[in-house]
């Protein structure tokens, strides 16, 4: 769930954006504000990941708030004025939205700045691994995917191979979504993915791996944008 904000001094404009994030079960709205003063407070006490933030603003433009912010959550510019758009990116800009725009259009913005903090979380994530007696502490971004062997898996990462005792069930339990299982024998790093067919994915170190037809439908749907 990623908790947000909406900047923007126009009631209508408050409205559509209350509306589409009430329906976006992965947001979570913390607040609306007409300006830029009177939402710095929470900004500063409360953990918010997006603003929604307009770029004509009373007391404080948008861009202003951005230039003089160094350390404000990821924003998502909803405005009718195209022209600041590439000077925007410089301020930890996730998306541009121009005015109107659909819910299509909205979600995928989201999306994108959920995809950043989950790059960033994964960067430092960490997983124990027991591994014969001993306790081994794998980064999540370096394993590349698990391989079922018969009554033993294997984590193949960047750099080794780790046998573990665990099945494939209980490693979908214990990873998060960027994990994925494509076959009856393999869970992917998604966030490894080269390039993927229809019946195939190719990973980082060049690993080719099967598409199961039963796990085909899913990862389709769920990872392949």
């Amino acid at each position: 769930m990623l908790n947000c904000i909406i900047i923007e001094d126009q009631p209508p404009a408050q409205r559509i954006l209350q509306t589409y994030i009430a329906d976006t079960l992965t947001l979570e709205l913390k607040g609306v504000f007409s300006e830029v003063t009177s939402a710095k407070s929470l900004i500063e006490k409360e953990a918010i990941d997006i603003i929604f933030l307009d770029i004509h603003l009373p007391k404080i433009s948008g861009i202003d708030f951005l230039k003089s912010s160094q350390n404000h959550p990821w924003v998502i510019l909803t405005t009718a004025f195209s022209e600041y758009a590439l000077e925007s990116y410089e301020y930890k800009v996730a998306d541009y939205l121009l005015k109107p725009f659909s819910f299509e259009r909205f979600s995928k913005a989201t999306q994108k700045v959920n995809d950043i903090i989950d790059r960033k979380n994964i960067a430092t994530k960490t997983i124990t691994v027991k591994t014969g007696h001993e306790y081994i502490k794998v980064n999540y971004q370096d394993i590349l995917y698990i391989k079922s062997d018969y009554d033993y898996t294997e984590i193949i990462t960047v750099s080794k191979r780790i046998l573990t005792s665990d099945s494939l069930k209980k490693w979908i339990e214990k990873l998060d979504h960027s994990f994925c299982q494509i076959h009856k024998s393999y869970i992917i790093n998604t966030n490894h993915i080269v390039k993927n067919t229809a019946n195939q994915v190719e990973l980082t170190n060049d690993i080719k791996l099967s598409i199961g037809r039963t796990f085909k439908k899913k990862f389709v749907e769920e990872y392949v944008k």
